[in-house]
This record gives C-alpha cells, sequence and structure tokens, in this order.
C-alpha cells in the first residue's frame, strides 16, 4: 500500500515509550498519570510538545540489496576508543543489512515472529492469534476491552487486553508455547493489575503495573511457577512506563509531576532502582540494561519529542550513537535496536543495531520517500519491522538468534 503524502507514526502494540500515554507525528501530546500522596489515581495532564514541520519528498537514491551486507568501513566500540558521559566518542554505522522476509498477511494486522511461531493481533485490536508449529490459539476481547500489547519470545506469548473505559484493571492471557497451557493474569490476581500501564516480557519473567497501599509499583510474574512479587513502588506524585528486560537486568523510565515531566531512566533491581549514570538529569527516555553498561535515548528538545538521541556505555566507555526515534529503543538477541527517521531529503528509514562487540550498525532501509518505522518488535531471536514509506510499506522479519 502506497501513500501520497505524510503518514502519521503507526502505533502498533509494541508501545512508544511515552510516559502513561501515546505519541504522536503532528502536535504531540504526552500524558503522564501518576497517583496522588493518598495513592488515588490522577488524570492525566497534558504536556505541549513539538512537532517536525518537514518531510522527505524527493525520490530516495539507489540503496543496497536487502540481504546483501556492506563492505563498508567497520567502526565499532572496540576499534574506536571511549569517551567520557560529558564528551562520548560518536560512532559512525557501518551498513550491514540482515536478511530480511516478507511477513505474510495485511501489513495493518501487527505481527511478531518468534522463530517459527508467530503472534499476530488485527487492525482493529480485538482478536490475537499465537502460531506455531502444529498448534495455533486465538484470544478475543470482550466488549468493553481492546488489546494494548502483544508480546512473544519464544517460550511465552503474552496478549494484554485493556478496559476501553479505563475504569477496570487490564489482564493478560499467557500462553506457554512449549505445552499449549494459557492462564490469565488479572485484577484478582494475588499481585493484582491495574488499569493500563507498561508490560515487558523476558527471561521467563512478565512485569506490569499494580497499585499497592495507594502506590504505584511494579510487579513480576515468575511464569513457570506463575507466582507474583511486589517490586519497587514510586513516591508519591511520581509514576513510570516503559519497562524493559534484557539478559542483564530490568530497567524502568520514572517520572514526576512537573511540566514538563522529569524523567530518570532507572536499573531495577528487586524493590530498588538506581539511576543509569550519564544521562542528564530529566532528559532520559528509554534505557536498556547490558552485561558492562547500558544503552539509552535522551530528549535533546523538549517541543522535539520525537526526536530523540541514543547513546551507549561500555565498562566506563561513553558512546553517542547518533539520532534516533523516541520509543523505539528494543533489546533482541544481543544487541540494542532503534528506529532512525530520515535525517535529510530522500534518505530512507533506517534500523539501527549497537553492541559492544560489533559497534553501531544499519541493519535495515526502507524504500525510502517519506518514511518511518514503528517501533522493531522482538521475538526472543527474531526482529520484526513494520516500516510505512511513500514508495511503499511492508512488514518483513529478520533472525538475529
Amino acid at each position: 500500500m502506497a501513500s501520497a503524502g505524510p503518514r502519521r507514526r503507526p502505533s502498533p502494540l509494541r508501545r512508544y515509550a511515552v510516559p502513561a500515554a501515546a505519541l504522536l507525528l503532528g502536535p504531540v501530546l504526552a500524558l503522564t498519570a501518576c497517583t496522588d500522596g493518598d495513592g488515588s489515581a490522577r488524570e492525566p495532564k497534558q504536556v505541549a510538545g513539538g512537532s517536525k514541520t518537514s518531510s522527505p519528498s524527493s525520490p530516495p537514491p539507489s540503496s543496497p540489496s536487502r540481504t546483501s551486507p556492506s563492505t563498508g568501513g567497520r567502526s565499532t566500540a572496540a576499534a574506536v576508543p571511549g569517551g567520557t558521559a560529558d564528551k562520548p566518542a560518536v560512532l559512525t554505522a557501518r551498513t550491514r543489512l540482515l536478511d530480511w522476509q516478507q511477513v505474510p498477511g495485511p501489513i495493518d494486522d501487527t505481527v511478531t515472529r518468534s522463530g517459527d511461531w508467530s503472534l499476530t493481533v488485527n487492525k482493529a485490536g480485538t482478536q490475537a492469534r499465537v502460531d506455531g508449529p502444529g498448534s495455533g490459539t486465538g484470544i478475543g476481547t470482550g466488549p468493553r476491552q481492546h488489546i494494548s500489547d502483544g508480546l512473544i519470545d519464544g517460550r511465552y506469548a503474552v496478549v494484554v487486553l485493556q478496559d476501553r473505559q479505563e475504569t477496570r484493571p487490564s489482564s493478560a492471557q499467557v500462553v506457554d508455547l512449549r505445552s499449549g497451557d494459557t492462564f490469565g493474569i488479572d485484577g484478582g490476581s494475588d499481585v493484582p493489575t491495574t488499569n493500563g500501564g507498561s508490560w515487558a516480557l523476558g527471561q521467563g519473567r512478565l512485569l506490569h503495573a499494580t497499585i499497592h497501599q495507594g502506590s504505584y509499583c511494579i510487579a513480576s510474574v515468575d511464569l513457570a511457577t506463575r507466582k507474583s512479587s511486589l517490586g519497587w513502588c514510586a513516591p508519591a506524585r511520581h509514576g513510570f512506563n516503559s519497562a524493559e528486560i534484557t539478559p542483564a537486568g530490568e530497567s524502568l523510565l520514572t517520572f514526576d509531576d512537573s511540566r514538563p515531566a522529569c524523567r530518570t531512566v532507572v536499573e531495577l533491581s528487586d524493590t530498588e532502582v538506581t539511576p543509569f549514570a550519564g544521562v542528564p538529569d530529566c532528559k532520559g527516555w528509554d534505557g536498556l540494561v547490558t552485561d558492562d553498561g547500558a544503552v539509552w535515548s535522551v530528549i535533546p528538545r523538549e517541543r522535539e519529542i520525537e526526536a530523540a538521541r541514543t547513546y551507549a556505555r561500555s565498562g566506563d566507555d561513553y558512546y553517542d550513537l547518533g539520532p534516533a526515534a523516541s520509543g523505539t529503543l528494543t533489546w533482541c538477541g544481543d544487541a540494542a535496536y532503534f528506529s532512525r527517521d530520515p535525517q535529510r531529503d530522500g534518505e530512507p528509514a533506517r534500523l539501527m543495531r549497537w553492541n559492544a562487540r560489533d559497534g553501531l550498525e544499519v541493519v535495515y532501509e526502507s524504500a525510502g520517500g517519506n518514511a518511518f518505522l514503528a517501533p522493531p518488535r522482538c521475538g526472543g531471536d527474531t526482529i520484526t519491522v513494520t516500516a510505512l514509506a511513500q514508495s511503499g510499506d511492508e512488514q518483513v522479519s529478520a533472525n538475529v538468534g
């Protein structure tokens, strides 16, 4: 499906890391939700954001084959001396495209591939299906619900159902891909869910928001035993979003009720949080924990909240990874991925990859011409990308295992 004009950034189920709400191109509203001192939920407030005023319009130059790696120069964390938090080393990306394959089905369906498995949510957000070798599971919504999130990691699939009126707790249907068993997590669980909030799947755990004694908290579910535990609770008039799980740890984006909100990317450990080292105060957006450091993004200009810049720390070395679309930082396999909008007329949108071993790489390029990418969706060892471009839309996946 082609488009002749500017397109809104899509809203697939892999969420943007906007504090408790959505991110749109055009006039941007970041909605934040905190709790008052008595723990009651407060109405979201609107924080004015900026919008991009120009978009690519000229035809794109020819681009490399989707499946043939470039032989461009190597620029890795190991090859480039690291900088400091104040002066990080700037990395130049080489191009090494993954072997991308078209995802069958309508592009308006949100599909996340996970090896031989796939999780598909229809455009209306009313039906989900988990399909794999010799089996399939369908999950539908009730009349008051819509599917707000869909996650899969090779062992489990999770479909989150949210109340359309936002007055009842969200629920999740969990599918064990090995056994086919399905079980639920909801407002009646030992650590109950709450309305909305952030969800994350990985390492055999599921994170979700909860309310405990009037505080907004994070809960963790051990999916093998189906037992829940209460984690860190935000102070009064604070909240959190963008829960993430990597093999190295867990992270959150915390925020207060300032205008604009003061945002802090933190590492989560049981009931404690620790701010990421080297991130400017109140500027954080996305964050991932790595074996020897972290990857994060910041918002340089609050009135252009969709435009981020990504950084990484490996040991004591800091790196500047360049521009990013906010809310797209994702861990998959052994690396961090993030989307980059076209930086000049005619350029494609790109998917970037970084780890300390290989450095910074371009692993996907759109067809170009007024293009942008949805946040990449990880399925354990498979990554899926939805690209909307003036010259044609596509949904593709690649193995990263």
